[in-house]
C-alpha cells in the first residue's frame, strides 16, 4: 500500500521544513500512488518526455548526462527526499538521466496537473521553487569544483556535502552512512580519472580522515575535510519536501 504523506517517515527528519496539516493534505491530493524500481532500472532517461514527477522516498540514485561521443557526466546524487523530473515537468523533456543505484520507493505524481498544482498552492509553488534554486546554486558550486579545486579539494568537497546531507536525513551513525555508489559514479562527477579518484581517495583515508569502502563512507572529522575542500561552512539547511 502507498504511503499515506500523514505518515512520510521523512517528515520528522531535520532535513526538512515542517509541513502544515493542511500543506500535508494538498501533497496528498497531488500524490497519484508510489513506484518501486530495483536497483539499475532506469527512472527518467534523457530526451524523454515524462508524465511523471517523483519524491524519492527510499533509497539512492544517480543523475547523469551522456554526450554524443558516449562520455557521461554524472550531474548528482540522489538521496531521500530528492524531487526528480521538474526539468521535463518544466521544459518538456529531461536534459539528463536518472537512475536507481539502490533500490528505490519514489512518490508518483501527474505531471499534467502541476500547473494546477502551482496556481491552487502558492506556498507548496514556492517550496518547488525553492528546490530549483538549491539547485542552482548547488551546480554553481559543482562548476567551481570542476573547474578551480584540485583533484583532492575536489574529492574532499564532494564527500564532505554527501555525509552533511546524510547528518540531516538520520543517515550517519558512529560517523557513518551508506554511500552506495562507485568510484567510477564519483569520478565522473568530478571530471577525473579512475585511477586518480582512487588515489585521491587513498589519501584521504591515510589522513584518517575520510574512507570510503565496500558502499559505506566513514568520516573520522567533517570540519577538516571541508577545509581541505575549501567549504566556507558546514551548514544545511532545511528543505523543503514534496
Amino acid at each position: 500500500m502507498a504511503t499515506k504523506c500523514k505518515h512520510c517517515p521523512l517528515r520528522g527528519r531535520d532535513h526538512f521544513v515542517p509541513m502544515s496539516q493542511e500543506e500535508v493534505n494538498v501533497m496528498q491530493r497531488f500524490k497519484v500512488g508510489e513506484l518501486i524500481v530495483d536497483a539499475g532500472a532506469p527512472i527518467l532517461m534523457q530526451g524523454s518526455n515524462s508524465p511523471q514527477l517523483f519524491t524519492a522516498l527510499h533509497g539512492m540514485g544517480l543523475r547523469y548526462k551522456y554526450l554524443e561521443n558516449g562520455k557521461r557526466q554524472v550531474v548528482n546524487f540522489i538521496l531521500p527526499g530528492d524531487f526528480i523530473g521538474l526539468q521535463a515537468g518544466v521544459m518538456g523533456e529531461m536534459g539528463h538521466s536518472v537512475e536507481a543505484t539502490t533500490k528505490m520507493t519514489l512518490c508518483v505524481f501527474n505531471r499534467s496537473a502541476i500547473w494546477s498544482f502551482f496556481k491552487d498552492n502558492p506556498e507548496r509553488a514556492f517550496a518547488v521553487t525553492w528546490l530549483a534554486a538549491v539547485e542552482e546554486h548547488f551546480l554553481g558550486n559543482a562548476l567551481a569544483t570542476l573547474g578551480q579545486r584540485n583533484a583532492l579539494q575536489s574529492v574532499a568537497w564532494a564527500l564532505a556535502k554527501v555525509y552533511l546531507r546524510g547528518e540531516q536525513l538520520n543517515m550517519v551513525s558512529n560517523g557513518q552512512m551508506p554511500l552506495p555508489f562507485r568510484q567510477q559514479d564519483l569520478a565522473d562527477a568530478l571530471g577525473l580519472s579512475l585511477v586518480h579518484t582512487n588515489k585521491t581517495l587513498a589519501r584521504l583515508r591515510n589522513r584518517q580522515l575520510a574512507q570510503w569502502s565496500d558502499g559505506v563512507l566513514s568520516i573520522a572529522d567533517i570540519d577538516k575535510v571541508a577545509d581541505i575542500a575549501m567549504m566556507d561552512e558546514t551548514s544545511v539547511p532545511q528543505r523543503p519536501i514534496l
